[in-house]
């Protein structure tokens, strides 16, 4: 099987050969600037509006990698179009995009080097997920709390994650199998690990924390309209632990799984219990949107040995 390709600072690599110096910024202080994407038939999804988010994450950070998102968004393009073709037919690939400020000074005594810039992807790995759509995850509270946006803004997307790796942590000692929740410093309903949070109310359709409190999450984007389409009715306000306990559904929505049903907080069933209507609606409208039965895919490939 002929190998896939990388991107790192203006070369197209063998993937294999993607190397990262252990002096870069990135890796020394964590200050990586990413963003994670899908294909769906082999095409990158919503490229355009995660290249935004990306844009507007290196303003926040300072960092300029030098090439134009339209120059970004020709590399993806061609990485996900040559990758893809190594994969069996309806398997798809996960594309993630990093730029850090480069070495760090005490690694580079002549200041020569410029940003890293790379580009990998990966045969999307459904084993981590496929199970939940049909049993839901189950959620956890921890004592982790979510990093406050006076350390940096909510709408940075990066790679500083140890509250993530720590707030997981202790949910799987908790509960083995759950994934963290985390609250802001209020006590309110962030988001969850990697995810953003939605909640189903009969009487008042889906809910999420408020836009200035969370992460601008591109497949909650795609949910809200979704819900539209299907007539859902969809509003931000402030969410307290309780208010997830008590909603009728739970939903978290990230890049990869697309949307995946919650079925308890802290070892307590939400709702039934079991997947409910309103995800197999989204999940099904998303499915129809991109030409693909999402939950059929992961299924399929779930169990894929390469």
């Amino acid at each position: 099987m002929a190998e896939p390709f990388a991107f790192l600072n203006g070369c197209f690599i063998p993937a294999s050969e993607m190397r990262i110096h252990v002096g870069d910024i990135g890796f020394v202080q964590g200050a990586t600037v990413a963003e994670q994407m899908r294909t769906f038939h082999g095409v990158l999804f919503r490229l355009e509006q995660h290249l935004e988010r990306l844009n507007r994450s290196l303003e926040i950070v300072g960092v300029d990698p030098h090439m134009s998102p339209k120059q970004l968004a020709a590399i993806a393009r061609r990485l996900a179009s040559e990758n893809h073709a190594l994969l069996a037919d309806g398997d798809d690939l996960a594309l993630a995009i990093f730029v850090t400020p480069g070495i760090y000074p005490n690694y580079d005594p002549e200041g020569k080097a410029g940003p890293t810039v790379g580009m990998h992807t990966n045969p999307l790995p459904y084993r981590l997920w496929s199970q939940y759509y049909e049993r839901g995850q189950r959620l956890v509270i921890t004592d982790v709390e979510q990093v406050s946006s006076r350390c940096w803004p909510t709408e940075l997307k990066c790679r500083s994650r140890m509250h993530y790796f720590l707030a997981d942590r202790h949910a799987q000692q908790i509960d083995p199998g759950s994934r963290a929740l985390l609250l802001d410093h209020e006590g309110r309903v962030a988001e969850a690990s990697t995810a953003n949070i939605l909640i189903y109310r009969r009487e008042e359709g889906l809910i999420s924390p408020p836009k200035e409190k969370i992460l601008p999450g591109v497949s909650m984007s795609v949910v809200e309209e979704l819900a539209k389409q299907l007539a859902i009715p969809f509003r931000h306000y402030e969410l307290s632990p309780e208010d997830v306990a008590a909603a009728d559904e739970v939903l978290l929505t990230s890049t990869s799984p697309c949307v995946l049903p919650v079925t308890a907080l802290n070892a307590k069933p939400i709702g039934a219990g079991k997947p409910g209507e309103i995800f197999r609606r989204l999940i099904d409208a998303w499915g129809v949107r991109v030409g693909i039965d999402i939950l059929g895919q992961a299924r399929r490939f779930a169990l894929r040995t390469s």
